[in-house]
């Protein structure tokens, strides 16, 4: 692990690196989804807890491999935070109504992808969505582009590939690409998909 991803594993460090872009990130999602409607929350790869103040008024889980975001997590935010393999969680009750996972995919290969995405159906509610937002590797140079290879995960996708693969395991209701900047500048070019569950 290099410098640039040990420092980023210290929670203070990942919230402070998220914070300016964190209420615009989630911003599709408020757009596409009633959250007063929401009652189980699923938060793959939640790191040091930064979705949770999003879902005060449900049932949320956060789940993530790292021991020290989710530490920090429950000591922050004091609400259900689990260090776990989400490819081999089992559900406790009800399936999730709702499964978010933010910024995670673009740090797992395709393979990896399709196994996570392939166990989180069996994860979700007949009438539930999942939630992804990730990241876009823009075809072009510039400052986005640069920022995406820059990032810690080295698995960003074009938006075709990012389609590709989700609806593989979902039937699409959303896709949208989005951008988020500071001072009229795009600094990161993103997707959100919202997905329904796939009936054999």
């Amino acid at each position: 692990m290099n410098l640039k991803s040990r420092v980023l594993e210290w929670a203070p460090v990942y919230r402070a690196w998220q914070a300016p872009f964190q209420t615009k990130k989630f911003s599709p999602i408020f757009e596409h989804n009633a959250m007063d409607g929401v009652r189980r929350v699923l938060d793959v790869g939640c790191g040091p807890g930064t979705n949770a103040s999003y879902f005060l008024e449900c049932e949320y889980l956060g789940i993530d491999i790292n021991s020290g975001y989710v530490a920090s997590a429950s000591r922050r935010y004091g609400r259900d935070f689990i260090v776990a393999d989400v490819t081999t969680y089992e559900v406790v009750g009800e399936p999730f109504d709702f499964i978010l996972v933010n910024s995670f995919f673009h740090h797992v290969t395709d393979e990896e992808t399709h196994r996570i995405l392939r166990h989180l159906g069996t994860l979700l509610h007949e009438g539930g969505h999942i939630h992804i937002l990730d990241l876009i590797l823009p075809e072009r140079r510039s400052i986005a582009r640069a920022l995406a290879r820059w990032d810690r995960g080295e698995h960003p996708r074009s938006p075709s590939h990012w389609r590709e693969i989700f609806q593989v395991h979902f039937e699409p209701v959303v896709f949208q690409p989005y951008s988020l900047g500071l001072g009229g500048v795009t600094l990161w070019n993103m997707v959100y998909f919202k997905g329904a569950p796939r009936h054999s």
